[in-house]
């Protein structure tokens, strides 16, 4: 892609979204810097409390009940399906039922008792989290429903309840952080997008110094309410929106996208000084160069890998590491099962079967065991830890000796 040509070029605005299916992307210009993209996000809130009313817990629900009082007594995610009186207007409908689900994530059992509803019931009361999705609203309205389906991630059932308490209810929006693009160079005719109060959706993309696409930044979605000239240069526009960035970048990661800027990572380990939430905007803008700028070719099958195990302390390391043993220093090779799965079948530069050398292997046996990875309130998807063995078995699929030292 031929990005417009502008000295120190950081960052491109392309529109990915408004031409018809099949149409080429568009690319809206290009900008020094981008006030607003990096911050820091904003404190998760304490747990909040809630109740299952009228309860037949069944499935890993009914095994937490179990384990009151303990670690155990806990749920990545408890999804709650709506079963209405009469589908409402905005209700929407997939293979799973109702698309106005809400979803309660880390939750930890601890209380049940009798359920004055009906006989048989039991009332839950449950810790843990509201997942808030920018794009979905705050759930302060409860539905007209019968009762709720309950439900894990994957669907696996477990149980229903006739209604529920402290889901729904009023919480303090989440705060509006303006963006401001500065130093914009359009690229015309889409500059007519630059006049105050129209609409504009666009991936912010980042740029290399040689103009080439790094990675990704983020999903601008906003109105302009601002143009004017910039300080940096003729022709140049300061332009402001009300908002817009879906899911702003740590401001931590500022220094990792200066590195893709000056051609990504010289060395190995490098990634070591960033915490796991930071190990995944640089799995992210390895996988993006990989993708954007069409990769490296496979190396034969037999080849011997050499994984540094030193730093290996969790699932996100391992990716950083995997992805550096095969490509070198800043490369990918997967940053979940299932890419690490395709990224075995080919194509991402290895060629199966091939040699792992696993290095200071003691680290992951001590860290990658069995339990739950809640690694990171900001990262919001804990689950069953990814294990040792998880790895091995994959590995084994693909015909991978995996060699431990």
């Amino acid at each position: 892609m031929t990005t417009p040509a502008m000295p120190g070029a950081r960052w491109l605005l392309l529109d990915e979204y408004t031409g018809e299916v099949g149409e080429p992307d568009v690319t809206l210009g290009v900008c020094h810097d981008i006030d607003g993209l990096f911050s820091d996000p904003e404190p998760i809130p304490l747990p909040e409390t809630f109740t299952l009313l009228g309860c037949e817990p069944r499935g890993p629900l009914l095994e937490a009940l179990g384990h009151l009082g303990t670690e155990r007594a806990w749920l990545p995610s408890i999804a709650l399906f709506p079963i209405h009186r009469q589908r409402p207007d905005r209700c929407l409908w997939d293979e799973r039922g109702c698309t106005c689900v809400e979803e309660l994530i880390d939750v930890t059992v601890i209380g049940r008792r009798p359920s004055a509803t009906r006989d048989g019931l039991v009332d839950l009361d449950l810790r843990g989290y509201v997942r808030l999705l920018p794009a979905a609203g705050l759930p302060e309205d409860k539905p007209d429903v019968t009762g709720f389906r309950l439900a894990a991630l994957d669907d696996v059932t477990l149980g229903w309840c006739l209604d529920v308490a402290g889901v729904f209810r009023k919480r303090p929006a989440a705060p509006i952080r303006p963006v401001t693009l500065i130093g914009f160079l359009p690229e015309a005719p889409p500059l007519l997008r630059t006049i105050e109060g129209s609409k504009l959706t666009a991936s912010v993309m980042a740029l290399q110094y040689d103009g080439r696409i790094a990675g990704e930044g983020g999903l601008l979605s906003a109105t302009v309410i601002a143009a004017r000239p910039s300080k940096l240069g003729n022709g140049l526009l300061d332009i402001t929106f009300d908002g817009g960035i879906e899911k702003p970048t740590p401001s931590g990661a500022r220094e990792i996208f200066r590195m893709w800027y000056d051609g990504g990572p010289a060395q190995p380990n490098l990634w070591t000084r960033y915490d796991r939430l930071l190990q995944r905007e640089w799995l992210g803008l390895a996988v993006g160069r990989h993708l954007l700028q069409g990769g490296l070719p496979d190396k034969p099958a037999g080849t011997t890998y050499h994984l540094d195990g030193r730093f290996v302390t969790d699932i996100d390391a391992f990716y950083c590491a995997i992805g550096e043993a095969i490509n070198g220093p800043g490369g990918y090779f997967g940053w979940d099962l299932n890419a690490l799965d395709d990224c075995l079948a080919g194509g991402w530069g290895a060629t199966s079967p091939f040699r792992l050398i696993w290095h200071h292997s003691d680290v992951a046996r001590r860290h990658l065991v069995a339990g739950y990875d809640r690694p990171d309130h900001r990262l919001r998807d804990w689950g069953p830890s990814i294990e040792l063995d998880d790895l091995l078995e994959i590995f084994s699929e693909h015909r991978v000796e995996v060699e431990f030292r």
